[in-house]
């Protein structure tokens, strides 16, 4: 399947240097092997542009990754820049680049692999065969509600202000996405908000209920608060399958979904725009995990979860599930091996570098592939 895939990457701050090259190494190995061709052109972001363009991203780069087909993000942000103000901290550019090229449907899977059951701070028999979709609107609700900002008020004292909204069509498209996912899985979709307390939570569970009596009648729609779903992750996590819920409690609830497995490190996520006329959909792919600046340039973050969101690159804008599934198995293959970085590290097994996994994944691939 000869062709060119347009990537833009964007390493960012910390560790994502680190894990990026991993993932370049993964990319080079496709380039020989796999008869695929990535045009790849990378930019600063976070603190790193902050530094050398004084902006967390530019325009130039905003205008790459429009013209990209995908966009492969590290991670930003780090203590070196927290003092700050609101519009120049790192994390702006990834809020831009959401806003920018439309990317409403955060995808974050939480999957427990065979080899890290023991991994997780729950009893294997709550986590084995873990596999969790949680799907958290993106450009929408208390992040980017208006009004906002802080205000001095006639006492001189101080007020904060965030606002959480939706609208119909907000809700619709994400859920969408939510319960196109579930008729590829389990076929069981469960809305997460808060109607008891809040009008934008009945809009949500509304507009999802009569989406899915609407468009998805086959599919299995259950309701559930957010307090009761942090809840029911960690007792029983497994009742689950796809979760679609709003910006502020996908943060929270797909943090602590990730834990189950036992690192942050693992895993990878997608955040994906709507089809555009020319079939096209913007899309950007990045590890859960954040910059780690405590463990940056020592050589010893897990590569796992950016290797994995190239994975998710592969299947959800190129279609290539195939190429996806070895890369995946490669990385289960590899863990099965014994192999561990410092954040997965169980007795018995054998302590490795970023580099060493990251080598070891492409080693494991030839094999596969072989």
């Amino acid at each position: 399947m000869a062709s060119n895939k347009k990537l833009l990457v964007l390493p960012g701050d910390g560790i994502g240097p680190e894990v990026m090259r991993e993932v370049r190494r993964v990319i080079d190995w496709m380039d020989r092997r796999r008869a695929v061709t990535f045009d790849l052109e990378e930019a600063l972001v976070g603190g790193a542009a902050m530094d050398a363009q004084g902006v967390p991203i530019t325009e130039e780069t905003v205008a790459k990754a429009k013209s990209a087909d995908a966009v492969l993000f590290g991670s930003v942000g780090g203590p070196k820049w927290d003092t700050l103000g609101f519009d120049k901290r790192p994390e702006i550019a990834i809020l831009t680049l959401r806003r920018e090229l439309g990317l409403f449907a955060n995808l974050r899977p939480a999957t427990v692999l065979d080899p890290l059951v023991d991994a997780s701070t729950l009893k294997p028999d709550v986590v084995r065969g873990l596999d969790i979709m949680i799907v958290r609107e993106s450009t929408g609700g208390i992040y980017f509600g208006e009004p906002r900002g802080i205000e001095t008020l006639p006492d001189g004292s101080k007020r904060g202000v965030n606002t959480e909204v939706y609208t119909t069509a907000e809700i619709e498209r994400v859920a969408r996405v939510g319960f196109e996912l579930a008729r590829k899985r389990q076929n069981r979709l469960c809305s997460v908000e808060k109607a008891n307390v809040m009008e934008s939570g009945l809009l949500w569970r509304q507009t999802v209920a009569a989406l899915g009596q609407r468009e998805f009648p086959d599919v299995e729609l259950s309701h559930m608060y957010a307090d009761n779903c942090a809840m029911q992750l960690v007792r029983n996590p497994r009742q689950f399958d796809v979760i679609v819920t709003t910006n502020l409690f996908g943060d929270l609830l797909s943090d602590l979904a990730s834990m189950l497995t036992g690192s942050l490190g693992m895993l990878p996520s997608a955040t994906l725009g709507g089809l555009g006329a020319d079939g096209r959909r913007h899309a950007l792919y990045e590890p859960i995990h954040g910059s780690a600046p405590d463990i940056a340039g020592k050589g010893i973050a897990n590569p796992m979860a950016q290797i994995l969101s190239f994975a998710m690159l592969l299947r959800f804008s190129f279609d290539m599930n195939e190429d996806a599934a070895l890369i995946e198995r490669a990385c289960t293959k590899v863990l099965a091996s014994g192999l561990r970085t410092a954040d997965i590290m169980q007795t018995g097994m054998a302590r490795v570098s970023t580099q060493v996994m990251g080598e070891a994944v492409t080693r494991e691939l030839d094999k596969i592939a072989a």
